[in-house]
C-alpha cells in the first residue's frame, strides 16, 4: 500500500475530513460523466451516495474502536451493498418499444457505493483506483462500445409505418442490401392521425454494413414515420 496513507488510516479528524473529501470528489467524478450523458442519476445522486456509504463504513468503525462496543465493523457497510439495489433498480427503465435504459447508471451507482465503502474504511488506494477504471470504462471504453455495435451483425428495430405495402417496400429494400430479417412482430396503435402500424425485428448482415446507413435508407421511404434501434 502507499505509505503516505499510513498516518490517515485510524479515526481522526484529519482521516474523517479525508476520507469525506475523497468519496465526495470521487462520487463527483464518475457522477459527472452521468450528468454529461443527461442520465436519471446524475452528479448530485452519486456524491450523496459515495459520502453517505463512507459513512457508514465509519459509522460502523467508529461505535468498535473509539465507542468500545462489541459490534461487528463490516455489517453497517453489508446494508449499503444490499440496499443500493433499490435505488440501481429506480433508474432502470423499458420502454414502451422493449428498450431497457439505465443499466450502466444502476451500475455505476453500485459501484459507487462500493468506492464509499472502501475509502470510508481507509482503503485509499482501491477506491481511487476504482473510480479511474469507472471513468475509463464510462468515457472511453463507450466509444469501443458504440463501434461494435455499428458493425454487430444482427440488430433489433423498431418501425412505425402507414400500411402494410409500405411494410413490403422496406423488406424489398433490405433484401437489395443483403439484409436479412427475422423475428418480426407487428402491432396496430390508434393515434390521433388514425390508425397506425408498428413492427419489432431482427436485421440480419451478411457483410459489415454500418446499422445507421441500414436505418437511414428505411427512413427514406415513404409511409415510414420511425425506424430505430432498440
Amino acid at each position: 500500500m502507499f505509505s503516505l496513507f499510513d498516518n490517515v488510516r485510524d479515526i481522526t479528524v484529519l482521516s474523517v475530513a479525508l476520507r469525506l473529501f475523497l468519496t465526495f470528489l470521487c462520487g463527483a467524478l464518475i457522477g459527472l460523466e452521468r450528468e454529461f450523458k443527461r442520465r436519471p442519476a446524475g452528479f448530485r445522486t452519486h456524491i450523496l451516495i459515495c459520502v453517505g456509504a463512507a459513512m457508514t463504513t465509519m459509522t460502523g468503525q467508529y461505535l468498535f474502536l473509539s465507542q468500545g462496543l462489541f459490534t461487528d465493523m463490516a455489517r453497517l457497510g453489508a446494508q449499503v451493498i444490499a440496499g443500493i439495489g433499490f435505488i440501481g433498480a429506480g433508474t432502470i427503465i423499458v420502454t414502451r418499444r422493449n428498450q431497457i435504459k439505465g443499466l450502466t447508471t444502476a451500475a455505476g451507482l453500485w459501484t459507487c457505493a462500493i468506492v464509499g465503502l472502501a475509502i470510508g474504511a481507509g482503503f485509499y488506494e482501491g477506491g481511487l483506483i476504482a473510480t479511474v477504471l469507472v471513468l475509463i470504462s464510462e468515457i472511453f471504453f463507450a466509444q469501443m462500445e458504440y463501434a461494435f455495435m455499428r458493425r454487430h451483425p444482427d440488430i433489433n428495430v423498431y418501425l412505425e409505418f402507414r400500411s402494410r405495402s409500405v411494410l413490403e417496400t422496406v423488406f424489398e429494400g433490405l433484401k437489395e442490401q443483403n439484409v436479412k430479417v427475422r423475428g418480426l412482430e407487428i402491432t396496430r396503435t390508434k393515434d390521433q392521425d388514425g390508425m397506425n402500424s408498428s413492427a419489432i425485428f431482427t436485421l440480419r448482415f451478411q457483410k459489415a454494413v454500418p446499422a445507421e446507413e441500414v436505418l437511414e435508407s428505411i427512413r427514406a421511404i415513404d409511409g415510414v414515420y420511425l425506424a430505430e434501434e432498440l
